[in-house]
């Protein structure tokens, strides 16, 4: 189970941004957690669009209302279940968020006022259907590569 909110100010993302962004933020995640592109795992994948009106965020100290009209501010932040997530895992997929970002943007690069949160939920923590969820039984659904498989293992000593 994975979600990613994606906070903007209001307006900046249009109906086909944010289309893209479904797809291409969910692979960015999808991705280097199973191993490989899994069509199947997309159903665990949920993406939040957050708009907040300029007078409703700030950055260095001053409300957006009262800035540049041109200061491009997100904060996108990714949960996901307790798995194997060292630091390169992590960094492979904030850079994907922000090239998927970018993508859908039009850009070239990332805005540096685009920060990206990822946030591990501890094992045991993470419910839905009436209960609490784990990434354990997950791993025999054919979606996690075999490296992956263990890795997860490895990483929650299981």
């Amino acid at each position: 189970m994975t979600i990613i909110t994606v906070n903007t100010p209001k307006g900046r993302l249009g109906p086909d941004q944010r289309r893209e962004l479904a797809e291409t933020l969910t692979d960015a995640v999808l991705v280097p957690e199973v191993g490989q592109h899994a069509p199947a795992a997309r159903a665990g994948f949920q993406v939040h669009f957050v708009e907040r009106e300029r007078d409703m965020m700030a950055i260095g100290g001053r409300l957006l209302a009262d800035a540049a009209p041109d200061l491009d501010v997100m904060v996108i932040d990714v949960a996901v279940m307790d798995a194997a997530w060292q630091r390169d895992v992590r960094a492979e997929v904030i850079e994907r968020v922000l090239a998927a970002l970018a993508a859908a943007c039009g850009l070239e690069k990332p805005s540096p006022a685009w920060w990206v949160n990822f946030r591990v939920i501890d094992e045991g923590s993470w419910g839905s259907s009436g209960g609490v969820l784990s990434v354990l039984p997950l791993l025999e659904s054919g979606v996690f590569t075999e490296e992956r498989v263990r890795a997860v293992r490895a990483a929650l000593g299981a």
